[in-house]
């Protein structure tokens, strides 16, 4: 890890309007004035209960959402999100997904047909591979996203719940891949309700709590405070 910033979030703030009304006025804040940055290589965990506002940080790093207020700025040329109900045309087979996938993160066509056997061998879905991905169960959509993510090595790859589903095995091979990750000075912000996990793997962690930062510092006194917090609910 560098000390370099390779994501920066200044008081970033986001709110959606309520309901479909054209003029409607109302708003709900689902994010509040959230800063922190990250440095290249640095493994960031972020975690918190149900609707914390951890997959919709994640969106906001990822370019999805906009931020209503505050300032989100990087110097990585592609970052990628994998998150189970986001990335992939449902009507597309896995290798028609895997080069959408790498030509969005800034692969080109060729390299990655090239890559395509190998992504496959590390999902495990040469048998699927003709498939449309809306037949996929969520284990092997998770497998595809993460091996996609594997190969094309995005500078930073946000990781959403991912290592929660599929199979021990393929949890194993995709934490090993993790830590290879890791150790190969990749920038990883990694959302997961694994309390052992995201002690063993993060640098840091950002514990949320109803759109705001409630806690930000090393893995270990930031999930002490975090399980104690869980354990008195």
């Amino acid at each position: 890890m560098t000390d370099v910033a390779v994501l920066t979030a200044e008081s970033l703030s986001l709110s959606f309007r309520n309901g479909l009304r054209l003029f409607s006025r109302g708003q709900t804040t689902v994010l509040h004035d959230i800063s922190f940055s990250i440095a290249r290589g640095e493994t960031f965990g972020v975690v918190g209960g149900n609707g914390a506002g951890k997959s919709t940080l994640l969106r906001v790093l990822a370019g999805i959402y906009q931020p209503t207020r505050g300032r989100l700025s990087h110097c990585a040329s592609s970052i990628s999100l994998l998150n189970l109900q986001l990335g992939f045309d449902d009507n597309l087979d896995a290798r028609d997904n895997i080069i959408l996938s790498g030509m969005l993160m800034g692969m080109s066509r060729k390299r990655m047909r090239e890559l395509t056997g190998e992504i496959l061998d590390y999902a495990e879905l040469h048998d699927a591979a003709s498939q449309p991905v809306r037949n996929y169960s969520t284990g092997m959509r998770a497998r595809l996203g993460f091996a996609i993510s594997k190969y094309s090595r995005p500078d930073v790859i946000l990781l959403d719940e991912v290592l929660s589903v599929g199979d021990g095995h393929f949890r194993e091979k995709a934490e090993a891949t993790m830590r290879e990750m890791m150790h190969g000075n990749q920038t990883v912000v990694f959302v997961s309700h694994d309390s052992n996990r995201i002690r063993e793997m993060c640098d840091r962690v950002c514990w949320l709590k109803d759109g705001r930062v409630q806690m930000l510092g090393p893995a270990n006194e930031v999930m002490d405070a975090y399980d104690e917090f869980i354990l008195r609910k």
